[in-house]
């Protein structure tokens, strides 16, 4: 089960987190940039970051880097992501690109469906 499905499942039976704001992240933040490093890493690659000046949206209006703390989901629910750290996401990379890399896997995934 990931860790989001046992986040979820941790909430959701625990009578604690009734009425709580419980966040399921990671504990870490990473920025895009070092996320799309760990991707060509994992997947054997050098990439280059290209930034398409059309795309660049005004200062102060992006978000860059995304942290979630997961205090409250350890206090009220015993709750901590296996795939948590810089090692956990590292962990995560590597097994969606080895997911990725199985041709019985490909033909399964719609990338051209937008799926809820």
């Amino acid at each position: 089960m990931t860790d989001t499905a046992r986040g979820f499942l941790a909430v959701a039976t625990s009578e604690r987190a009734l009425g709580q704001v419980t966040n399921l992240g990671s504990g870490f933040e990473v920025s895009i940039g070092d996320t799309v490093r760990i991707i060509g890493r994992q997947m054997g690659r050098e990439l280059e970051l290209v930034t398409a000046e059309a795309r660049v949206r005004p200062k102060a209006s992006e978000v860059e880097r995304l942290w979630a703390a997961n205090d409250r989901a350890r206090e009220v629910c015993d709750w901590t992501p296996a795939y948590g750290g810089l090692d956990g996401f590292e962990r995560g990379i590597a097994e969606t690109a080895a997911w990725f890399s199985n041709p019985e896997n490909l033909r399964r995934y719609k990338h051209d469906v937008y799926n809820v």
